[in-house]
């Protein structure tokens, strides 16, 4: 009798345990990453994402299910992606693939917790109602790579101080960092007796006129704004300066990696930890109104030494001891 009562014990243990199984995992947090462009293109930052939730305490697939969705740098389809996860109940919403992402999660959801991760100004652009006391569900992270602008004139100038026309690349259709990009730029090639073409892409077809026009113009520097469409594009835009043979710069890593020649922004590493700092301290319950949002202070400065080299540009000692680091 003892016998069939302890089989009977251990098959309603072995009977119960999906039971279990499933309300462990019904019970999981599920975050929501609603980014901008493609996974191949977010490995570093996705990484830097899940080492600061880890620090938290919270790790994919254990006792955290982070759900992807990449709009695969097609804007247009964000507002979609962003009701799809607020549909599936997510416990935070993520935003971290720029301005688009950001807006997009705010029009889906007002009760969701969202964690953005931009370039643009927040109270600008209504996402919070101000840098200390965000207010709604809305917080995150910013970075200075608008404010960045006039320093990557700075760069190029100190670099070829001979050429005295460049120009700056915009997409238009993102105002948030177009317009102010444009300003503190002009601003600064003023200050330095530079011309500036300021040329507008405005989707990734638009790329290769772009070239052609700078040819046209003679301008012999280019200046790449901070936009998604741009990031999207690194390895094509590292193309087209080498084979029009024109310097440029952008912010981010992955342009200098496809062969550009500087980069010059904030620290992807910093900037997404930061972002999933925040998203841990909310699964811990502390809500977003009460989160300041924060700026990403440290920059970084990539050269590409072969890229140089291809140009006939010899990088001055002073550019190369600032370097964080440097592509041979």
């Amino acid at each position: 009798m003892r016998r069939r009562d302890a089989l009977g014990l251990l098959g309603g243990a072995a009977l119960s345990w999906p039971r279990r199984a499933r309300a462990q995992q019904q019970a999981m947090a599920v975050i929501g990453m609603l980014a901008v462009t493609s996974a191949e293109g977010n490995t570093l930052r996705m990484r830097a994402f899940r080492d600061a939730l880890a620090t938290a305490g919270y790790v994919d697939g254990q006792n955290v299910e982070i759900r992807y969705r990449w709009a695969e740098a097609h804007t247009g389809r964000l507002p979609e992606l962003a009701a799809e996860l607020v549909r599936s109940q997510v416990s935070v919403l993520v935003a971290a693939g720029g301005t688009a992402s950001a807006l997009a999660a705010k029009a889906a959801t007002a009760s969701i917790p969202i964690v953005f991760g931009i370039g643009a100004d927040p109270v600008e652009i209504g996402l919070v109602a101000s840098f200390n006391r965000p207010s709604g569900n809305a917080t995150g992270v910013t970075s200075i790579n608008v404010e960045l602008g006039p320093k990557r004139l700075e760069l190029m100038r100190e670099l070829l101080p001979s050429v005295n026309d460049m120009a700056l690349l915009v997409n238009p259709t993102t105002p948030a960092l177009a317009e102010p990009s444009t300003r503190v730029s002009r601003a600064a090639a003023d200050a330095l007796g530079l011309e500036l073409h300021v040329l507008q892409a405005r989707s990734s077809g638009d790329l290769d006129a772009i070239f052609a026009k700078l040819a046209e113009l003679g301008a012999r520097a280019l200046i790449i704004t901070p936009d998604q469409l741009f990031t999207a594009q690194s390895e094509r835009l590292a193309a087209l300066t080498l084979q029009h043979a024109l310097p440029a710069i952008y912010e981010f890593r992955e342009f200098v990696a496809a062969g550009g020649l500087i980069s010059y922004g904030s620290s992807e590493t910093e900037y997404y930890r930061l972002v999933g700092n925040y998203v841990g301290r909310i699964l811990k319950g502390e809500k977003p109104a009460d989160l300041p949002v924060q700026q990403a202070t440290r920059v970084e400065l990539l050269i590409n030494l072969k890229t140089a080299k291809t140009l006939g540009i010899t990088f001055p000692i002073s550019l190369l001891g600032r370097a964080d680091e440097v592509i041979e």
